[in-house]
């Protein structure tokens, strides 16, 4: 088996080291290529190895990978670093291309597209052990969609790459042959894109299998290759005059460095045809209605999160197949008081960007938002979710004033003082010397827990979890997708406020209209396209908030370096009373390095490989 393994090295992980998986688990009697592939059970561990780079949005987005907490939505204890929370120095500027990343997309997804093209060329039918040829060429396409997908990743992490798809070496290689530099960014997003779109039309749009679930289907590619195109589109990648000088070493511009509208319409027709297929195959926006039969908000925005596919949420396009994380992650919110870590937490930042209950930001002098001081009765609002919070109030009396009135989404994202704790039925207790701030790592370091995808009936203290869904593209994100899309290539199209509010309405906030104000709507002018293009931003940061989107829409949009640079604040982690708690305090400076925007090339493949370059600011 390990013969094999080295004869089908992919170039690109030529200095990387093969981990544990599948495909090192050497038996007794060493099995060669065709007995794998000539056994029902072996195909299906191949085919299932393949699948396991897929990110995990729990503890992944948060604790491995890191990619929340390299935005501004999630913030962990910073003291949590000691316990291989490996992102946490990056965030405060000690990050060079000697730092170690638990993620390690270099070595570790090349692996998997080479399991994936091992699997394409060597798959057959197995008529007699249930192995169709119908199973056999979607499990290629799968393969196919897959390794797009992974290489989608490492542009998406790196920028460019060495590149070289459908290649597997020969087994007479020279090792110096398989050293390739980077090749362009575009070359890999165009080449990803053409898969992605070419496998959707093999795939079904579902599978009506239940042991099928989470295996690649025409709607996840589409949903995969909008994403990956809007990034595409975005001002970091297209057109950005800081990478003009970063070439390979053939001379090439790694980066295009004109802009190029085009990229905008491409990805809007992407978002566009995802949400046609999408609904026609059966996804909706996820609804949960009140007893009266209108919409509940606060419920629907909660168990969007928790509820199964099967259990009627056709949001869902693309979930992680098999277990994801989510145990450690309910454990890092829930408070040591109760079983758990309690400190993770969301930024102040995160807090302020949620609407007010009239649907606008805290900012607008019409919003009648108030910061401090105590409300004076309790905030009921006739829902069926309020039942189950403070004696049936979406926030008691007492409550600090900057928390009330808000939107329901803010609701079910954020644990602020005196918010309810289902798990104990009381409210959450954060001044220093409570029950739930014992003031060491394991606390709200900012006077803020987590709420979003945390379930109401789990007991971390009892060891009960309700399984839920690993999400990773949903119905939701993608009418965003194609709002920001279109404001970019066709300003003022009517689309843009349809596919806005049908979020809103969802959410139980006023939604905008291009024509009057009155009591329903929020008049905006739908040509102006940098107003626009706040309102959809302003919408994805509480939407999508603590979902593995906003780093990269940061990126995207260059505003890392403005945003996450600086004092972060929040509650005072140290305030033992209403005076000394409820005080906008810094707890965190962080660093954002123009360099930032790519992960650099571990500094040991550099050295290893003369023919790559470190990527932009990193030298």
């Amino acid at each position: 088996m390990k013969r094999f393994l080295h004869i089908f090295i992919l170039i690109f992980a030529v200095s990387g080291t093969v981990g544990c998986s599948y495909l090192d688990k050497e038996p007794d009697t060493e099995k060669t290529l065709k007995s794998v592939f000539d056994n029902s059970n072996d195909v299906y561990g191949w085919l299932g190895n393949v699948y396991s780079g897929i990110p995990d949005p729990y503890m992944g987005y948060s604790r491995h990978l890191g990619w929340e907490i390299l935005g501004d939505d999630q913030t962990p204890s910073e003291r949590w670093r000691q316990w291989d929370w490996g992102v946490i120095p990056f965030i405060l500027g000690e990050w060079t291309p000697s730092s170690s990343w638990n993620g390690n997309y270099w070595a570790y997804l090349p692996q998997r597209i080479r399991e994936a093209m091992i699997f394409i060329q060597n798959v057959h039918p197995l008529p007699e052990q249930g192995i169709s040829a119908q199973e056999v060429a979607y499990m290629q396409a799968e393969c196919r969609f897959l390794a797009a997908y992974y290489w989608y990743l490492l542009a998406n992490t790196y920028g460019p790459v060495p590149f070289k798809p459908d290649y597997i070496a020969p087994t007479d290689f020279d090792l110096a042959e398989l050293m390739e530099g980077q090749r362009p960014y575009y070359e890999i997003i165009d080449w990803c894109e053409q898969e992605m779109a070419a496998v959707a039309k093999i795939l079904p749009a579902r599978y009506t299998e239940a042991r099928k679930y989470g295996r690649v289907t025409s709607i996840m590619c589409l949903a995969v290759r909008a994403r990956m195109l809007l990034f595409a589109a975005s001002p970091l990648v297209n057109g950005n005059p800081d990478y003009a000088g970063h070439v390979n070493r053939d001379g090439e511009h790694l980066f295009s460095l004109t802009a190029d509208p085009e990229r905008w319409s491409k990805a809007a027709e992407a978002c566009r045809e995802l949400i046609v297929l999408a609904e026609e195959a059966g996804h909706t926006l996820y609804v949960e209605q009140n007893a009266n039969g209108t919409i509940d908000p606060f419920a629907s925005c909660q168990n969007l999160f928790l509820t199964r596919f099967d259990e009627g949420n056709k949001e869902i396009l693309f979930a992680r197949p098999g277990g994801c994380d989510y145990t450690e992650y309910e454990k890092h919110i829930c408070p040591t008081a109760a079983g758990g870590s309690g400190g993770l937490g969301v930024t102040q930042s995160l807090v302020d960007a949620f609407f007010m209950r009239n649907g606008l930001p805290i900012d607008d002098p019409e919003s009648g938002y108030v910061e401090e001081g105590f409300s004076v009765s309790d905030d009921r609002r006739g829902n069926d979710w309020e039942t189950d919070c403070n004696n049936g109030a979406t926030t008691a009396a007492g409550t600090y004033n900057m928390y009330c009135n808000r939107e329901p989404r803010f609701y079910t994202a954020v644990s602020y003082n005196g918010s309810y704790f289902w798990q104990e039925e009381r409210p959450y207790e954060f001044f220093y010397g409570q029950q739930d701030n014992p003031h060491t790592h394991d606390a709200p370091q900012n006077g803020y827990l987590l709420r979003k995808k945390v379930s109401p009936d789990t007991n971390v203290k009892e060891g009960n979890f309700k399984y839920r869904p690993g999400i990773l593209y949903r119905l939701g994100e993608a009418y965003l997708n194609y709002a920001e899309a279109l404001n970019e290539s066709a300003p003022g199209h009517n689309d843009i406020l349809l596919y806005l509010n049908k979020i809103r309405e969802r959410a139980g906030v006023r939604q905008y209209t291009a024509g009057a104000t009155d009591n329903g709507h929020i008049h905006v002018d739908l040509a102006d396209q940098e107003t626009m293009r706040r309102l959809i931003r302003a919408e994805r940061r509480v939407e999508l908030c603590c979902e593995g989107i906003r780093y990269d829409d940061l990126r995207r949009w260059k505003e890392a370096e403005t945003l996450l640079n600086g004092d972060f604040y929040g509650m005072n982690f140290s305030g033992r009373n209403e005076a000394s708690f409820y005080v906008r305090t810094p707890y965190q400076t962080r660093v954002y390095k123009k360099s930032y925007y790519w992960f650099p090339i571990h500094q040991s493949e550099i050295d290893k490989n003369p023919k790559l370059i470190q990527n932009p600011y990193w030298n």
